[in-house]
This record gives C-alpha cells, sequence and structure tokens, in this order.
C-alpha cells in the first residue's frame, strides 16, 4: 500500500506520482494540501507554493502588490484547505536585473498583507537574480483542532463548495485576447482570499473532507475522491458561477479560485448554509454528493455529461 494520498488524474500528476516512486521511503505522507507533523505536543501545518511569470500571471496583468498578494495566497490556502491556523511565511523570490527595486519592495508589501489578513508574519527568505519573476511562498500553520484532510470523504456525504466560481478564467481570457477583464473578475484574480476562518468554521461543523480549489472544480474533486477512496457526483445546475461568467461550464475549470470544496455529514442542510453564508458574507452551496463508485461525474438536469478539459501544466 502507498504511504501517501492518491492524486486524480493528469499528466502532471503522472509525474508527481513517478517522484513519489523515485523518492520510495524516503518520503511519507505526501499528496495533501499541506503537511502536517506532530513537534512538541502540537501539530503544525507547512505548505509551499511557486508563482512564475508566463505560468501563473503576466507581469502587465498585475501591479507589483497584486503579485505578492496571490503569491501568498496560494500558499495560505493550502493551510486553510487543512483547517490549520497560519503563523508565518517564508517568501524566495527571483526577479529580472532589470525588474525596478521598489516593485520588490511593492511585491514584499502585498505578501505581508495577505499573510496579516489571516493572523501570519512574515518570516524571511531569500532572494535571487531570475530570468524570470519567480515567487514561491513556504507557510506555516497550527492546528488546534483536527486538521481535515482529503481522505475523509464518505458515501452519503454531501459536497459543498464556497463562493462563486470561473472569474479568474474570464480575466486571464480576457487579457489573453488583449483586453481588460472587467473590474469584478480583475478582483477576482488579482485579490483571492484564503478561506482560513471559514475552514476552522466548517471544521467544527463535521466537514470529512477538504481541498481548495487551484486546479479547477472538477479537477480538484478528482483528487478528493481518489484521496478518500469514492465517487463524487457534481450536478452542474447547482455550481454557483461568479457575475462576470457568460458560459456556466467555465465554472468547472476555472483554477486558481481558492475556494473550499469541502464534503459533509448528510444532516449539514440549507439552514446550516444560511449561517455560514451570515457568519461571512460568502456562499456555500451544495453542488453534489458523495458515493460508492470512483472518480468524477457531471450530471446536468439528471443525465450524465461529459467533463471539460481545464488547465494542465504538462
Amino acid at each position: 500500500m502507498s504511504p501517501h494520498i492518491d492524486l486524480g488524474p493528469g499528466a502532471e500528476f503522472d509525474r508527481i506520482r513517478a517522484i513519489w516512486r523515485r523518492l520510495g521511503e524516503r518520503a511519507s505522507d505526501l499528496g495533501d494540501d499541506a503537511h502536517v507533523l506532530e513537534l512538541d505536543g502540537r501539530r503544525l501545518a507547512v505548505s509551499t507554493d511557486a508563482s512564475v511569470e508566463g505560468t501563473h500571471f503576466r507581469v502587465g496583468w498585475l501591479q507589483p502588490f497584486e503579485i505578492g498578494w496571490r503569491a501568498a495566497v496560494a500558499s495560505l490556502s493550502d493551510l486553510a484547505a487543512v483547517a490549520a491556523d497560519p503563523r508565518g511565511v517564508l517568501v524566495s523570490v527571483g526577479v529580472p536585473r532589470d525588474w525596478p527595486e521598489e516593485h520588490l519592495s511593492d511585491l514584499m508589501e502585498g505578501v505581508g498583507e495577505a499573510a496579516a489578513e489571516v493572523g501570519a508574519k512574515v518570516w524571511g527568505g531569500d532572494l535571487v537574480r531570475a530570468e524570470l519573476l519567480m515567487i514561491d511562498v513556504v507557510s506555516v500553520g497550527v492546528c488546534e483542532g483536527e486538521p481535515v484532510l482529503r481522505r475523509g470523504a464518505q458515501p452519503g456525504d454531501g459536497l459543498w463548495v464556497t463562493g462563486k466560481l470561473g472569474g479568474c478564467f474570464v480575466a486571464v481570457a480576457a487579457w489573453n485576447a488583449g483586453r481588460e477583464p472587467d473590474w469584478w473578475a480583475r478582483e477576482r484574480f488579482a485579490r483571492p482570499r484564503p478561506r482560513v476562518q471559514e475552514a476552522r468554521w466548517l471544521r467544527d461543523r463535521g466537514a470529512k473532507a477538504l481541498i481548495d480549489i487551484s486546479d479547477g472544480l472538477v479537477g480538484d474533486a478528482g483528487h478528493l475522491a481518489a484521496a478518500s477512496g469514492v465517487g463524487i457526483v457534481i450536478d452542474v445546475d447547482h455550481v454557483p458561477v461568479h457575475p462576470s461568467v457568460e458560459v456556466s461550464d467555465i465554472a468547472l475549470v476555472s483554477g486558481e479560485e481558492y475556494e473550499l470544496l469541502v464534503a459533509l455529514p448528510a444532516e449539514f442542510d440549507a439552514s446550516a448554509a444560511l449561517e455560514f453564508s451570515e457568519r461571512f458574507s460568502l456562499t456555500l452551496t451544495r453542488i453534489g454528493h458523495v458515493d460508492g463508485e470512483s472518480g468524477v461525474r457531471l450530471v446536468r438536469e439528471g443525465k450524465r455529461i461529459w467533463s471539460p478539459k481545464g488547465f494542465e501544466h504538462f
């Protein structure tokens, strides 16, 4: 039996599985959003996430502050996905020789502001010259309660998602077409929020499994299904769509949303979701359920449909 959590399908994850095989016994407990370890009687959660110019963003799209903010949120969101409380971040930055010095300070201010919003500090990092702008953020947090991992979903659980999806896809599509996206889509891409408090609330209401949406709803549902050894059914008619989205299927594949996908007990109902929405000014929508099959199946108007293809690194 593998010591690691199973991942869903995809060329990127085939490469990760090959790395795991090569590492063998030199690695363990891989595959979750953050690694959880025991240290002096406390559970720590640690994650790292890299943002690379040309892959995750282009400099002309965003201000340096926003680039730093997004890079920090990408890592902090992994702590939210295990219901951990962030404490600090370490930041490695690679910058081109001709990048203005003040831009670097602006970028790090964005990192610091994103960290501060969830109670964390910047602890240090590294600075090097690089051909392209690159930011890698290591986030460290504490699990005050039980961490909520990907592997706990069970048949009969409801599948819920925070927020509304698709705005990031719309923003990137506009920039790639040479247009400036509308304000709502741009804001959704430039200033995502790590759902730290929301994750703790869901944990305290019995969340069985959590994952943040970085690879798109369908892709990350596949990871949750694989880790838990279950099947997931998503009713696409119920998937909440961002106001800037005109084609609803975009919400199924839009990446870097950093919302939470969560399996909750069957008794968690609309009244509990309303309590969540009133507490956080954020929607919580039931979009499907967990069953005893495998993989992810999409249905529309009660009929199964094929999954659209999202972004892949490889």
